[in-house]
């Protein structure tokens, strides 16, 4: 059974909350809904309370237009008042740098674990968002959804995309894309943003991962004064939850 808060602007924001313990929000990345943290959440709810988010416009999160990153991130400061005013935040992918924005606005974030936030991407010098704003403006978002995730995902992985139980999901919240573009922005580190994080973070990546996200998780924790790097040999950019899971579980307490 979900749970809504409203943010500033009105939307509203779904979450669902499972477990008993210090509240840890669960923001995903591109495609993700509350729902695919649901695996993630079974594994550390036995320790925290943990909110699995779905961001405005996905899942039961309603969203009201223009969308700026500032939204997002009063989206976030919501369901952080929601789960008592402060929490736990950990943020996969385009998540994790709404974490990482939310934490250097000053929100009551404890503790941040994040995992390999997408800067320094091959979308850097890309024409991405504007294949994929076409694709939406034309009423097509399995064409937006397939532009984006051949641009993100590797061959192998992106082979025979359309055949995968998971693709409608995907296809349904494609709507959503540009938000998640809109927090990469160029590609480049917001060092100096960075720097005003206070909290305590750990930024992880995947042993396996492509170089982009290596680099950028490396360049991520050296800008944030205090933190943690830390990488979880076999893991790629879809890190298994039975290996995250301990990660997170360790550094949350």
């Amino acid at each position: 059974m979900f749970e809504t808060t409203r943010s500033a602007d009105g939307t509203r924001i779904a979450f669902e909350r499972s477990g008993r313990g210090d509240p840890l929000i669960v923001l995903g990345g591109a495609f993700n809904t509350r729902q695919s943290s649901l695996p993630l959440a079974a594994l550390l709810d036995h320790n925290f309370t943990v909110y699995s988010v779905d961001r405005r416009g996905r899942g039961d999160s309603s969203a009201i237009d223009p969308y700026a990153v500032e939204r997002e991130i009063e989206d976030l400061a919501a369901v952080i008042h929601a789960a008592g005013g402060a929490a736990l935040v950990y943020g996969h992918s385009s998540g994790a740098i709404l974490a990482l924005e939310g934490a250097a606005a000053g929100l009551r974030i404890e503790r941040l674990a994040i995992y390999e936030p997408p800067y320094s991407s091959q979308r850097e010098k890309s024409d991405l968002a504007d294949t994929v704003a076409a694709a939406l403006a034309a009423e097509d978002p399995a064409s937006a959804a397939l532009a984006f995730a051949g641009n993100v995902m590797p061959s192998a992985a992106f082979a025979g995309i359309e055949q995968q139980a998971w693709w409608p999901g995907m296809v349904a919240v494609a709507h959503t894309l540009p938000h998640d573009l809109a927090l990469v922005g160029d590609g480049s580190i917001p060092t100096q943003r960075l720097a005003r994080i206070t909290a305590p973070t750990l930024v992880v990546a995947g042993g396996d991962s492509e170089p982009w996200a290596l680099k950028s998780v490396a360049a991520v924790a050296a800008a944030i004064p205090g933190a943690t790097h830390h990488v979880i040999d076999g893991q790629d950019h879809g890190v298994a939850v039975d290996a995250l899971a301990p990660v997170l579980q360790e550094f949350f307490g």
